[in-house]
């Protein structure tokens, strides 16, 4: 893990199940930082606090919990994140501008804040290096399994740890990051650059996976390096050698969250090639991505091509229907715009059986290439959603 950060975890009971639901990252001394948020109009209280420190570019610890949004929650629910934050701050012997909040959960209900106010002790007293895992577990609300990704590089003959932890099950489309994920290392970069390479990233990482189609409230993506293993990042060199690791750690939370999206049978992409432009691929495999009935007929693991066709034609983007082919994996299901027979169906059919698959449509117009990673649509994603607050 990277060195100087420490992690816990415990059970406050904002969770009505008792499990953990407040968790703590904090580093041995002042970090710099950058984020990205939400774009949704409707924020949460610790959104808007986090988005208003952050403009310092440092901080040393970060606050969150699960099982409550604070959100919608008006004046309280500002007074109960700033609140958190002091608290905090207090137990950690830091200035409180020095700490950010998050939380996830339930939109429109009071946080039982005293409950967090109690438990912050604890959280404190067990802060450890190797409890990153009950930090993961904590930020849990649909999640049925903690996500974590941890990478190293060297830069200049200096090692360096990229760590990544996230949440997030619903509610999840391409509108920012739409979850709660927080990236640690332990190389030192200014806070600009790091800016710079967390938008970068989470352009062709984060953004380019959905769920349901939906952008949450309390959407908040965090970068933050103590410098604490020696490497440094102050030049583009450095940055590009520091980048692709990034990514890397931001793909594999990524289809770490697809993957345990709630209910979902499937992780699929959507690649799309020959297209004008990256963006008109872009928006064309968004466009399938989120289609609804696609989505339902991978979970039916129907090889319904026809679905697939319709969702490229009402992309915005001007199409030849004719000249496009469509591969399930490796297998031919349509050419120039007419699907390949029974034959093809049978075995894409095969294909749709598999946890993880692509499917490719070839638009052949040019060079323009994108990906979006997506899921399936189950029966229990309408069951766990039709009961999320009860």
């Amino acid at each position: 893990m990277c060195q100087g950060f420490k992690f816990a975890g415990v059970a406050s009971g904002l969770k009505k199940d008792g499990k953990k639901d407040l968790g703590l990252i904090y580093s041995e001394i002042p970090a710099n930082v950058a984020g990205v948020f939400t774009r949704n109009e409707v924020k949460a209280a610790p959104v808007i606090l986090d988005m208003q420190r952050i403009v310092s570019g440092t901080c040393q610890a970060v606050i969150a919990n699960s099982g409550n949004a604070n959100c919608c929650t008006g004046e309280k629910g500002m007074q109960d994140a700033i609140s958190t934050a002091r608290w905090t701050a207090k137990a950690l012997a830091l200035s409180e501008e020095q700490v950010l909040v998050t939380s996830t959960g339930v939109i429109g209900e009071p946080l039982a804040a005293e409950k967090i106010q109690a438990a912050v002790p604890d959280l404190v007293n067990d802060l450890d290096p190797d409890r990153i895992s009950d930090f993961a577990e904590a930020i849990m609300t649909t999640d049925t399994v903690p996500k974590v990704v941890s990478k190293k590089g060297n830069l200049d003959g200096k090692s360096f740890t990229v760590t990544g932890v996230a949440k997030g099950a619903g509610m999840i489309r391409p509108d920012m990051a739409t979850l709660l994920c927080f990236v640690m290392t332990d190389a030192a970069c200014p806070s600009d650059i790091l800016y710079e390479m967390l938008l970068k990233s989470i352009d062709h990482t984060l953004n380019r996976i959905t769920i349901d189609g939906d952008t949450s409230t309390n959407d908040t993506a965090l970068l933050i390096a103590n410098g604490l293993s020696g490497a440094v990042i102050n030049s583009n060199a450095q940055n590009r050698q520091f980048q692709p690791i990034l990514d890397e750690v931001l793909m594999s939370l990524g289809k770490q969250l697809i993957k345990d999206a709630e209910g979902a049978t499937k992780l699929v992409e959507i690649a799309v090639k020959g297209a004008k432009s990256d963006v008109d691929a872009y928006r064309i495999a968004d466009t399938i991505a989120h289609s609804n009935l696609l989505k339902t007929a991978l979970f039916g693991e129907d090889a319904n091509w026809g679905r697939i066709l319709a969702a490229a034609g009402r992309a915005g983007v001007p199409i030849q229907p004719d000249a496009i082919d469509i591969y399930f994996s490796d297998v031919w299901m349509v050419k120039s715009g007419m699907g390949c027979g029974k034959k093809a169906e049978a075995e894409a059919a095969q294909i749709l059986k598999q946890p993880e698959y692509t499917i490719t449509i070839d638009l052949k117009a040019g060079k323009g290439v994108a990906s979006v990673f997506t899921c399936d649509f189950s029966i229990d994603y309408v069951k766990i959603n039709a009961s999320y607050r009860s």
